[in-house]
């Protein structure tokens, strides 16, 4: 029986508005501590080849072909369309003449629902949701990534947690809610999401976390995974210092956060999901800049995932 079942007509608790940035330090103190203890997980003994994805976000402001092409071009397992205001982000034919082009399969959708977005297929944001989960079952895609609700949603926000598993139900594809952040204001942080941005606490089947965001927060990663168990559907690679309000979404090992542990762990318990690169190339330098930086991350991903280790004599790479 599943959490809504057994909680039946009962109101949820009320989720606070605010709470104080010491949240934040404080639990980003906590997971440098238990890292400094040593995490003997994060041994190398991977039970599967995870695939690693490239997000169309990583190539931003070129467009959604760009990222077939080097997703192609660099190595990359498949890619994550970032639904957007480009057409073809939009387009399930032209996106469909890509995958076959560039021999890169669509790993997952991420419906259009960031704040910038909140203009895109009219304003009522069950739609972009849904929108995007057709388009997933004409592409034959397994996953859609969507974002809480923000606060001010109303019945949206309130509705949410059903809304998306009735989704799941009717359509056949994972709704995979991604964790946020608080926005800090000061000595306050003021927590814009419902129910909230850690959807690791909520009853959603399936669950996407991104690192970047995690530093943001000053979330344990580590610890969310661990309570997530199977509901982890997707990972969002990327790197955060902690210690600015912005989503940073730095190349893994730029910032603070335990990206190896996590891929190693991942991958020493055999975890069934998907690695989706997620960073920020626009101050690269350019085309090449960029793709250096791509590159860089791919590398990163597979040795830490355990990749080398399936490759006659590359055991012992660095």
């Amino acid at each position: 029986m599943n959490q809504r079942s057994e909680q039946g007509s009962r109101p949820a608790p009320r989720k606070p508005i605010t709470r104080p940035s010491t949240a934040h330090r404080s639990g980003r103190e906590a997971l440098h501590r238990r890292l400094s203890a040593g995490d003997p997980r994060s041994d190398q003994v991977p039970a599967r080849r995870i695939p690693v994805g490239l997000s169309t976000s990583c190539v931003f402001p070129s467009g959604v072909e760009e990222a077939f092409r080097l997703g192609q071009l660099i190595g990359y397992d498949g890619v994550e369309v970032m639904v957007s205001y480009p057409k073809d982000s939009q387009d399930v034919a032209e996106l469909r003449g890509y995958s076959r082009l560039y021999e890169q399969p669509i790993m997952s959708l991420h419906a259009p629902t960031l704040f910038f977005l909140q203009g895109l297929w009219g304003r009522d944001p069950w739609v972009k949701i849904e929108r995007t989960v057709q388009m997933a079952v004409d592409l034959e895609v397994p996953t859609v990534v969507a974002h809480p609700p923000f606060r001010w949603q109303g019945k949206y926000a309130h509705g949410f947690v059903d809304g998306v598993a009735e989704l799941e139900e009717r359509y056949g594809v994972a709704i995979a809610v991604e964790n946020m952040y608080p926005w800090r204001l000061g000595v306050r942080e003021v927590l814009t999401y419902l129910p909230d941005h850690d959807p690791t606490d909520e009853d959603y089947e399936h669950v996407t976390v991104d690192l970047s965001h995690a530093a943001t927060a000053g979330d344990d990663a580590l610890a969310m995974i661990d309570r997530l168990g199977d509901r982890l559907t997707h990972l969002h690679l990327a790197d955060g210092s902690g210690s600015t309000t912005k989503d940073e979404h730095l190349p893994p090992g730029e910032g603070n956060q335990p990206c190896a542990e996590v891929l190693r762990r991942l991958a020493n318990t055999g975890w069934g999901g998907s690695v989706l690169l997620e960073v920020n190339t626009r101050g690269a330098g350019g085309a090449e800049g960029r793709e250096r930086i791509l590159r860089q991350c791919l590398s990163f991903a597979r040795h830490h995932l355990g990749h080398h280790l399936d490759e006659p004599g590359e055991a012992d790479a660095p």
